[in-house]
């Protein structure tokens, strides 16, 4: 295997399986410049990153035991490494914590979305957050992806968490892009039109609970 082999298969591995340019490349990315060490890995990504939208009691307890020791340098290593399980794990540490100086470096990851898997906690802690910027990041992603029907990322997960939003906030942005996501299901034919926040309401609850211990 060459050089270039290897960096596209460790990209791959990471998250990055879709090449795709966006108006977005240009915001400043926070990332790290160092290599998280295995140890780092092992204790705060390994136990996590699989169980993000578990709900269950025993998932519950595990967070609280270990909640007070998540520290923002935590937090931030994580968010900075280029990978999906330590990006999504760092996100949904932040919003366990409260740590809202996150925000802009979870909304920025969003809108550049360059790793999988990780697009779906970074709508859940944005709508968790609610803050005008929240509400902003998540706009800003559907006026863009709601018009790329060949990239399947994470528009539907971002439209719940505009539909939740709406409602806790008296607001109506979901119907701003209602028609961009009717157009995007057309090459979809599966994919369920409707838009429903029961799941992420249920782990929004879990992440409520957990902060206030």
């Amino acid at each position: 295997m060459n050089k270039k082999e290897l960096n596209e298969l460790k990209l791959h591995v990471a998250g990055a399986t879709v090449s795709h340019k966006s108006p977005f490349e240009n915001l400043y990315l926070f990332k790290n410049d160092f290599e998280l060490t295995e140890n780092f890995i092992k204790r705060w990504v390994m136990p996590f990153y699989m169980n993000i939208s578990d709900i269950s009691e025993e998932w519950i307890r595990k967070l609280i035991d270990v909640k007070n020791e998540i520290s923002p340098e935590i937090i931030q290593s994580n968010l900075g490494d280029f990978n999906w399980r330590t990006r999504q794990t760092g996100a949904f540490f932040s919003a366990i914590t409260n740590q809202t100086q996150f925000i802009d470096i979870i909304g920025t990851h969003l809108l550049k979305s360059e790793v999988c898997y990780a697009g779906t906690v970074y709508c859940k802690v944005l709508a968790h957050f609610n803050s005008e910027k929240c509400v902003e990041y998540l706009n800003l992603y559907l006026d863009y992806y709601l018009i790329k029907p060949d990239l399947w990322f994470d528009q539907r997960s971002a439209l719940e968490a505009i539909a939740y939003l709406d409602k806790v906030n008296s607001t109506n942005h979901l119907e701003r892009h209602f028609d961009n996501w009717m157009k995007f299901l057309n090459n979809k034919p599966f994919w369920s039109k409707e838009i429903s926040t029961v799941n992420l309401e249920k782990q929004l609850e879990l992440i409520e609970l957990v902060e206030r211990f």
